[in-house]
C-alpha cells in the first residue's frame, strides 16, 4: 500500500471575472509632405480578451480562487494612426480541478468532469472604429471615432465535488482521517474531539497494482442535510463516489443508530446516494479483544439486515477493522 497523492481542499470560492474592455478607436489624420491637409486614418482599437475555464487535471483544488477574488482578462489597445489596429488583449484562462462546478446566480451553467474541456465564460468587449470609417463625402474630416466596449463581467460561485472511487463517510470521531492515513501517505490532521477535519481530504491508493482515489468526508450528524455542523458544505462530495466506506466506532452504545443516522442524512440529500455500494466497517477494533470484536460485527450485521429486510443469504458483511493495529486493512483493500 502506498499513496503518492495527497491535497488538503479548498471546495468552495465566489469570484468576480471582467472580460478585457475594447480599445477606443483612433483619431487621427494624415500629415504627409505633400498633403497637409490629409484625410482621416485612424485605426481600430483591438479586441479585450475573453474568460476561459479550463478543467486541469494537475490542479486539485480551488484555493487560489478562495485567495484571489478579482480576474480580468486584458484590454484591446486603442487604434492607432495610419490605420494601425489596436493590439487584442490577451485571453485570461483559469484552470479549475476536474469535479468543479461553476454557477451563476445559483444557476449551474458548467460541470467540469472531462479533462482539458475548456469554456468560454466572458467574452471581451469589441474595438472602437477608428474615424476612418466616419468619413463621407459632406463630412472628411470626423474628429470622433467609436469607443471600445466594455467587456462581460460576471460573479461565480465555484463548488469542487471531490472526484473519487471512494468515499469515507461516518460520524465525528469514527476514525475516517486515521483510516486514510493507514492506507496512503495522507496526514490528515487527527485529534480525539469532534470535528478533527474540516476540510475533505484525499489520498491515492495503490493495492495489487490497482489505483484508487479514497475523500475523507468531514464527520456529518442528525441534520446536517439541513444546515446542522458541518452540514451541507461536504455531503456534495459523496455524490461522484462509486463506493462508500461507512465507519462506525466499535465502542458506540449506539452502532445501528449511528448507521442509520447518517444513512437518513445521506437520502435526505439525495435518494441516489443510497443506492451507491457501500461497505460498513466497526472501526477501532483493536480497542478490545478479538473475540468481543467479532460477537459485536455478528450481531450488528444480523441487526442492519433485520432493519433492511435481507435474508440471511443476502446479509450485509461488516468488516472490523483497526486502522491503528492493520487488523481487517487489507481485506478492507481487497474489497475495495
Amino acid at each position: 500500500m502506498e499513496c503518492n497523492t495527497y491535497y488538503i481542499m479548498t471546495d468552495e470560492a465566489i469570484i468576480r471575472i471582467w472580460a478585457g474592455k475594447g480599445g477606443d478607436g483612433a483619431v487621427s489624420f494624415r500629415h504627409e509632405k505633400y498633403a497637409p491637409k490629409g484625410g482621416p486614418d485612424g485605426g481600430d482599437g483591438g479586441t479585450g480578451g475573453d474568460v476561459f475555464f479550463i478543467c486541469d487535471n494537475n490542479t486539485h483544488t480551488l484555493l487560489d480562487f478562495a485567495r484571489k477574488k478579482e480576474w480580468q482578462a486584458e484590454d484591446g489597445q486603442n487604434g492607432k494612426k495610419k490605420r494601425q489596429h489596436g493590439r487584442d488583449g490577451k485571453d485570461l484562462f483559469l484552470r479549475v480541478p476536474p469535479g468543479t462546478v461553476l454557477k451563476l446566480d445559483n444557476r449551474i451553467i458548467h460541470d467540469f468532469t472531462k479533462i482539458d474541456e475548456k469554456i468560454l465564460i466572458a467574452r471581451g468587449g469589441r474595438g472602437g472604429w477608428g474615424n476612418v470609417h466616419f468619413a463621407t463625402a459632406t463630412r472628411q474630416a470626423p474628429f470622433f471615432a467609436k469607443k471600445g466596449e466594455q467587456g462581460e463581467g460576471k460573479t461565480l460561485k465555484l463548488e469542487l465535488k471531490l472526484i473519487a472511487d471512494v468515499g469515507l463517510i461516518g460520524l465525528p470521531n469514527s476514525g475516517k482521517s486515521t483510516l486514510l492515513a493507514r492506507i496512503s501517505n495522507a496526514r490528515p490532521k487527527i485529534a480525539d474531539y469532534p470535528f478533527t477535519t474540516l476540510e475533505p481530504n484525499l489520498g491515492v491508493v495503490r493495492h495489487h497494482d490497482k489505483q484508487f482515489v479514497v475523500a475523507d468526508i468531514p464527520g456529518l450528524i442528525e441534520g446536517a442535510s439541513r444546515g446542522k455542523g458541518l452540514g451541507v458544505k461536504f455531503l456534495r462530495h459523496t455524490e461522484r463516489t462509486t463506493a462508500l466506506v461507512h465507519l462506525i466506532d466499535i465502542n458506540s452504545e449506539h452502532i445501528v443508530q449511528d448507521y442509520q443516522t447518517i444513512r437518513q442524512e445521506l437520502g435526505e440529500w439525495s435518494k441516489e446516494l443510497l443506492q451507491k455500494k457501500e461497505i460498513v466497517v466497526l472501526s477501532k477494533a483493536d480497542t478490545m479483544d478479538d473475540k468481543s470484536a467479532a460477537k459485536i460485527g455478528e450481531i450488528i450485521a444480523k441487526e442492519l439486515d433485520s432493519a433492511k429486510g435481507r435474508s440471511s443469504s443476502g446479509r450485509k458483511n461488516v468488516l472490523l477493522c483497526s486502522a491503528v493495529s492493520g487488523k481487517g486493512i487489507k481485506e478492507l483493500l481487497d474489497r475495495l
